[in-house]
């Protein structure tokens, strides 16, 4: 699901990919609707291929995810007044606990908040890949 969704380097915001050709994308910002082509020039990564480090490892970006989304309820987050209170860290730490305190920085949590906030307000409700999930669950 995440691997549709682009973060374009310059530009706010999230986007999701309508079409594509040869060396461009057409992508459509969540929220506005507006379309546009994004070029081979542009640095265009998708959110299935970002994970954030931690003590066990590097953890895929949509794992993360869910787990803001279960502890906020599907609410949103008020980045802003996390900011003004230095509480940006605390409240990461409060969702995932290992995570690597050397090399994820406050620009990093502020915008996987961001982020979340824009998935959810465009209906996002899960963000882990569906087919890991079904191989960690054994059948019966």
């Amino acid at each position: 699901m995440l691997e549709k969704i682009l973060s374009i380097t310059g530009r706010p915001g999230l986007f999701k990919i309508i079409s594509q050709g040869k060396g461009i994308l057409i992508v459509e910002e969540l929220g506005s609707g507006k379309r546009f082509p994004a070029h081979s020039r542009d640095k265009v990564v998708s959110l299935g291929n970002i994970s954030m480090y931690t003590e066990s490892g590097d953890t895929p970006l949509g794992e993360i995810l869910d787990k803001v989304y279960a502890k906020h309820e599907g609410r949103k987050i008020d980045v802003k007044a996390l900011i003004e209170n230095k509480g940006l860290r605390n409240e990461f730490q409060s969702i995932v606990e290992d995570y690597d305190r050397d090399r994820v920085y406050e620009n990093d949590i502020k915008k996987l908040f961001t982020w979340y906030n824009i998935l959810v307000d465009n209906g996002f409700t899960e963000f882990g890949d569906k087919e890991e999930k079904d191989k960690e669950t054994p059948e019966a």
